[in-house]
């Protein structure tokens, strides 16, 4: 069976919907990422995740090995113009990506303006697991008290992301996928601390 670019692609965004709406939220697209012929570079999430926001109207970069390659097949697949990485609406940092690479895309990337806040990227990580890693605190709106989370990605992301978010409404979205086909969105409204063991 196929991907249904309709229904399954309409699944697939309630589920982030949900995940950015409640943060810690770990949705499952196992369902949709089976329907998916071969992939070569993208984890299913990543590349679902892709499908679901990328047209016509949006315009994305790829941070990775093979940034070409890779761009080339999204622009080929959503119609979606590349761009360089501090003028992009969606920026996908691939797992072959070098840790640097990541924190630059979270530098460069743009948090709105006061005027359009709206105006701002939103970045897609790639990371082997969405649990086993970095222990996370999470709190803000979405969450009663706090939610705990784990990923594996280096630490050095949340101070940068954290910068960037202090004059909300600016800031940035993550949403991260891993090789499990889940995906856990952090909106910017989102606090994010180390877990103290």
């Amino acid at each position: 069976m196929m991907l249904d670019m309709v229904h399954d692609i309409q699944t697939a965004y309630r589920k982030l919907i949900d995940s950015m709406s409640r943060p810690g939220t770990i949705s499952d697209l196992s369902e949709e990422a089976g329907k998916l012929e071969h992939l070569q570079g993208y984890l299913p999430a990543t590349y679902i995740a892709a499908r679901m926001l990328l047209d016509t109207e949006v315009t994305f970069k790829v941070v990775s090995k093979r940034e070409k390659e890779m761009a080339q097949a999204l622009s080929q697949s959503t119609y979606a113009k590349e761009v360089e990485l501090e003028e992009a609406d969606f920026i996908f940092v691939l797992s072959d990506a070098e840790p640097s690479e990541l924190l630059r895309a979270l530098k460069t990337a743009k948090i709105g303006e006061l005027q359009d806040p709206h105006n701002s990227a939103t970045i897609i990580i790639e990371t082997e697991a969405l649990s086993g890693g970095t222990k996370l605190l999470l709190s803000g709106p979405g969450i009663r008290t706090t939610v705990k989370a784990e990923m594996q990605v280096a630490d050095e992301w949340m101070a940068i992301r954290a910068e960037r978010n202090v004059e909300f409404p600016l800031g940035l979205d993550l949403i991260f996928t891993d090789a499990s086909h889940g995906m856990l969105a952090l909106a910017r409204t989102t606090k994010v601390m180390k877990e103290e063991v």
